[in-house]
């Protein structure tokens, strides 16, 4: 269980730290363009790498060694609801930057760094929300 616990642990902060990190790509993004700069493949964006071969396998990969942990240690607490809870609003806020990234690739001539400030602030925000449950586990009873 401890190994799982460990992949869990470092596969979250992989994920947390892209979060993090690709709304400041995106929003430098918006600094780089250039009416000469013509890209061969607008897909092929160092954004679009880090959402697609680092972000999001550390998040299935979070997803999958923490659901193996409460499953083999037999844990259901109130505390390990809410913060299911928030981990899926994690992934909703991961859903949300892999649009920017989108946004971004289209060519939108409107401004996303609101965006992007929005969804680094709601990553740092659920992250600090997930600390703070696992280490404190508040006393929540399940309504079972």
């Amino acid at each position: 269980m401890l190994w799982f616990l460990v992949l869990h642990i470092i596969a979250l902060v992989f994920w947390i730290a892209s979060l993090l990190y690709l709304p400041a790509l995106i929003a430098g993004h918006e600094g780089r363009r250039s009416p000469v700069e013509v890209r061969v493949n607008p897909h092929n964006s160092i954004e679009r790498f880090v959402f697609t071969r680092i972000a999001t396998p550390a998040a299935l990969l979070a997803i999958i060694a923490g659901t193996l942990v409460f499953v083999i240690d037999h844990t259901i607490d109130g505390w390990l609801v809410i913060k299911l809870t928030v981990v899926t609003a994690l992934v909703v806020c991961h859903v949300g930057v892999g649009l920017l990234i989108l946004r971004m690739e289209q060519g939108d001539d409107r401004p996303l760094r609101g965006w992007c400030v929005l969804a680094a602030a709601a990553a740092v925000t659920l992250f600090s929300l997930i600390l703070w449950l696992v280490l404190a586990k508040p006393d929540v009873e399940l309504p079972i």
